[in-house]
């Protein structure tokens, strides 16, 4: 089966959060063969780390090491989905789902996991809890 790797989980494996140790251990106990991320993982990974270096939460050599490792990841050690304009559809039929309370971004990775048949891995409950309410199997790390 193929791991799909929400963004809060690389955010939190290269940058120094609460959850840095448990996200690298759990990376490094994965098949590298099944882990993969989206294209949409990758924008949001930058504008992630953008949001952590205006508010201070690291500093430009901070930012730049943690952009460099997760390009490293993804051109070596990871498998990139493409994001298609259907799941952009998808997404919004999720989204508007209201009660789930899933915001657009998170409605994207759920319908990038559900076409690619990928279980979700992330940081965040609500993703989890939305994921698994839509059919996705869904790992709360």
């Amino acid at each position: 089966m193929t791991l799909y790797i929400d963004t809060s989980v690389l955010v939190s494996t290269f940058t120094k959060e609460a959850t840095t140790e448990r996200c690298q251990i759990w990376l490094t106990q994965c098949d590298p063969d099944t882990l993969a991320i989206s294209d949409w993982v990758a924008a949001e990974f930058s504008a992630a780390l953008s949001v952590k270096l205006r508010t201070r939460a690291i500093d430009v050599a901070e930012r730049a090491e943690a952009l460099s490792a997760f390009e490293t990841m993804a051109a070596r050690s990871v498998r990139v989905l493409a994001v298609e304009s259907t799941h952009f559809r998808t997404a919004a039929r999720l989204a508007n789902q209201y009660t789930l309370g899933l915001r657009a971004g998170d409605a994207l990775h759920v319908a990038i996991a559900l076409d690619y048949g990928a279980s979700l891995h992330t940081l965040d409950r609500r993703l989890a809890d939305a994921a698994g309410a839509l059919g996705v199997r869904a790992e709360l790390l």
